[in-house]
């Protein structure tokens, strides 16, 4: 009898499976419909019954019935005891982030180091001739001396072929890439360098990560945090004594 109901069980497991795979090939197929170029990662269960969750090479998470005739484009959000509304969506995304900017090499970063022992850290996607940028830069030691650092990401507004851009691939081919930060940050000039550098790559990392503005502030776990926000203010954030 008990080898009977595990032959059931692996029986059930694999038609599941099977199910799955098929709504897999036929939300894809209908994606394509749309657009036959539609990069699609992954489609899995969503734990909402009967909807999966399809992850773009975009970034976006979209939802889909097992069909591909209802697609829902938006935020799913869970109903907790304990913790209320929790946003699903968010914390996949947030996933996502963590997983991207970890595999960004530490010297393709410009990096301002915590004081003493470091308590977190921070992501920056940056423009240097954005006003808040250099705003937020003004914080920065406030930061560190807290036990903060920060890893800045380049993030030139207007995109490839323009002054700004121009610029922050100067901070990249500089010797002294924090120095040279601080200079741009204050308006000054920096030595016009060219050289391999991932300026572009980062540009393109912001837009999959879901940067639209500068600056924006991506906390060690994910979370996004557009706009500027004071040094004290963000270590609360960030779950630090100021």
């Amino acid at each position: 009898m008990r080898i009977k109901i595990l032959m059931a069980g692996a029986l059930l497991l694999a038609s599941t499976l099977a199910v799955a795979e098929d709504a897999k090939g036929v939300i894809i197929k209908q994606l394509q419909k749309i657009d036959q170029q539609i990069p699609v990662v992954s489609v899995k269960a969503a734990q909402l019954g009967g909807m999966y969750e399809v992850e773009l090479g975009s970034g976006e998470i979209i939802y889909s019935d097992a069909k591909g005739e209802y697609f829902l484009l938006g935020q799913l959000y869970q109903l907790s005891d304990e913790k209320g509304f929790v946003n699903l969506t968010e914390v996949k995304m947030n996933a996502q982030r963590t997983a991207l900017l970890e595999a960004v090499p530490v010297a393709e970063k410009v990096s301002f180091k915590a004081e003493g022992v470091e308590k977190t850290s921070v992501y920056v996607f940056t423009d240097v001739d954005c006003p808040y940028c250099r705003k937020l830069h003004n914080e920065v030691p406030k930061l560190q001396a807290m036990g903060i650092s920060v890893e800045y990401l380049a993030f030139p507004r207007q995109g490839p072929d323009t002054p700004t851009f121009k610029k922050m691939t100067n901070i990249w081919c500089s010797d002294d890439k924090v120095k040279a930060m601080t200079l741009s940050k204050q308006g000054k000039s920096v030595a016009n360098v060219d050289c391999s550098n991932p300026v572009l790559d980062q540009y393109e990392l912001g837009q999959k990560v879901g940067v639209t503005g500068t600056p924006a502030i991506i906390t060690a776990d994910g979370q996004l945090i557009p706009g500027y926000m004071p040094a004290e203010q963000l270590a609360v954030r960030l779950g630090v004594q100021p």
